[in-house]
């Protein structure tokens, strides 16, 4: 196992048709770190403050959002989600719009989550990675390629 795939609970990778808009996106990506234990409901709220005050800035590369809050007690322990829209949405990002993966991240503090990003975006920087996630039909099947 790798700090990547182990940052990703039960219950934290969701596949979906579709989604309404940004803040639904977010909304599930959260109740995703909700399920798998890293957060408490409250964390979500800091997730979609952050894209209101600061705006779409978590649409890290051309169709991957990385939404966060931030560190406090709504984090009970460092980890990912993610959640795979089929029907990609806007983000209103200038250059990475649509957008299909959304990972949802919670950290305890401003380091912690270091090693875990530094392999996230090994991973996202393959091209053929990326594309694995969106075909793939179950979580199962992710969780498999983040091994």
């Amino acid at each position: 196992m790798s700090v990547l795939s182990d940052s990703f609970g039960i219950a934290s990778i969701a596949i979906t048709e579709s989604v309404a808009d940004r803040t639904n996106a977010i909304s599930l990506a959260g109740e995703l770190l909700v399920a798998s234990g890293k957060v408490t409901p409250e964390y979500i709220d800091s997730m979609l403050e952050a894209v209101e005050k600061f705006g779409p800035y978590i649409v890290i590369a051309p169709g991957i959002a990385l939404a966060h809050g931030k560190p406090g007690d709504s984090v009970i322990k460092t980890g990912l989600s993610l959640l795979v829209i089929q029907q990609a949405i806007e983000f209103q990002h200038l250059q990475n719009d649509p957008v299909q993966l959304v990972f949802g991240l919670a950290a305890t503090d401003h380091e912690s989550h270091i090693s875990v990003m530094a392999e996230l975006a090994e991973f996202l920087s393959d091209p053929d990675k990326v594309k694995s996630l969106l075909t793939c039909s179950e979580s199962e099947q992710i969780r498999d390629l983040l091994r």
